[in-house]
């Protein structure tokens, strides 16, 4: 009984923290990285660099990180990640030119590319037997932070400046340096503690890095993996172009007010929220092969049909389905991707997921930029989107990974035996 107390109070101080953590990286970017990266004088054809620069970090340590939390225990990581959640918004308030947005860009995609892998491998070792349930629950959790963020941040940007140019980002990155100290405090309260003794933890440098290179083959040999880790991609590609640009689609092409891609942005949020959790609990049912197909499907022809409307009501209703897929999606791909490893390589194939995840939310905005630039413009661009998750969907299809026999026996293999002690999951 008290384990499972210590396990529940460990899953929902990962809840909290993550909910103010994506609330301060969230609303440093949506919706005001695009007004404040225009108002520096960002080259067009460079634009997409400024969100892409987050995500190069996951690139670069997501998939180490992860893998030598497999080694050395979460918490330690877990603290790292708040300490940059708590700093970079602070910088933001010094930047004078569009190139140090960025290299604070590049600072802050640190925290994210550490903590959501580590949480996830973390989650999946407490719940082996519901890891779509949890997962999901812990991702609607950060989603509260998405959804509050872009109506919070294009609140203070009207309040604080006037007319439809926004000069003034102060106040709005003061409030997004206090979500971050305030995920940083869940953290010394909830995860910092006495550390748990490991036996990987006794591994000398050298057996660690042989540990975690074999770890690396083990998901690099995987198909399954690979073709689950481009879905996941896809997604990211996708998203990261659609938040970045919806903001100059509706405030330039269509001349709406900056509160309009706000709301958007906080509907397909708010459907996250209740649908991820659904779907997760439905992917633990049937398998995870349908929602992602479905999920897809429903994401790439919610995107295609984007540039074609100009109506306010229709385009909340396009987020809206927008958002489910995303949610059906990603409420199978991470679950799914643990389930295709070893035990012992849960965090290594978190931090996979993360790193491919990374890749597609870097590609999107840059590749996006460029598809902007042409004579297509934002026709291109969100036509180009649904294309890319449609491929993605077809090479998942075509791999055949996610039968329920295949999965079964693979979660079986990852739930005995060699799943560490629940206690330790945040050791």
């Amino acid at each position: 009984m008290e384990l499972n107390a210590s396990v529940r109070r460990m899953f929902w101080a990962l809840c909290i923290m993550g909910a103010f953590a994506i609330l301060s990286s969230t609303m440093s970017k949506s919706p005001v990285l695009n007004p404040f990266s225009a108002s520096l004088g960002t080259p067009t054809e460079w634009s997409g660099l400024v969100p892409a620069a987050s995500t190069i970090p996951g690139i670069l340590i997501s998939l180490p990180a992860a893998s030598l939390s497999d080694i050395f225990g979460r918490r330690r990581f877990l603290l790292l990640a708040a300490l940059v959640f708590a700093s970079a918004p602070f910088l933001y308030l010094i930047i004078t030119a569009w190139w140090q947005l960025v290299l604070v860009r590049f600072y802050h995609g640190f925290a994210t590319a550490i903590f959501v892998p580590v949480a996830e491998a973390s989650i999946a070792e407490l719940f082996p037997t519901k890891r779509g349930e949890r997962i999901s629950l812990f991702t609607s959790a950060t989603y509260v932070g998405r959804l509050v963020a872009p109506t919070l941040g294009a609140y203070i940007l009207v309040a604080t400046n006037s007319g439809l140019t926004y000069t003034n980002f102060y106040v709005l990155y003061l409030a997004v340096g206090v979500a971050g100290v305030m995920a940083l405090i869940m953290a010394l309260a909830f995860v910092a503690g006495k550390q748990q003794p490991r036996a990987m933890q006794q591994l000398k440098a050298k057996e660690a890095a042989g540990h975690m290179l074999r770890g690396w083959g083990t998901v690099l040999g995987n198909g399954g993996a690979l073709a689950v880790s481009l879905v996941q991609a896809s997604q990211y590609y996708a998203y990261g172009a659609f938040e970045f640009f919806l903001t100059g689609y509706l405030t330039q092409h269509l001349h709406y007010t900056l509160l309009v891609p706000g709301l958007i942005g906080t509907s397909l949020i708010a459907v996250a929220v209740f649908a991820r959790p659904l779907m997760g609990h439905v992917s633990d049912r049937i398998g995870r092969r349908i929602p992602i197909v479905l999920g897809c499907l429903v994401s790439a022809l919610a995107l295609g049909a984007v540039p074609f409307i100009q109506d306010f009501a229709t385009l909340i209703l396009l987020a809206v389905v927008y958002g489910f897929g995303l949610a059906t999606v990603t409420a199978s791909t991470s679950p799914l991707m643990s389930e295709l490893v070893p035990g012992e390589r849960v965090g290594t194939s978190m931090g996979f997921l993360a790193t491919t995840m990374d890749i597609g939310q870097t590609l999107g905005p840059v590749i996006s930029g460029f598809v902007l630039s042409t004579s297509l413009q934002y026709s291109g661009v969100f036509t180009s989107l649904a294309f890319v998750i449609l491929l993605s969907c077809l090479i998942f299809i075509v791999s055949n990974v996610g039968r329920k026999g295949i999965v079964k026996k693979r979660r079986q293999r990852s739930s005995g035996g060699q799943l560490l002690d629940r206690s330790h999951g945040l050791s």
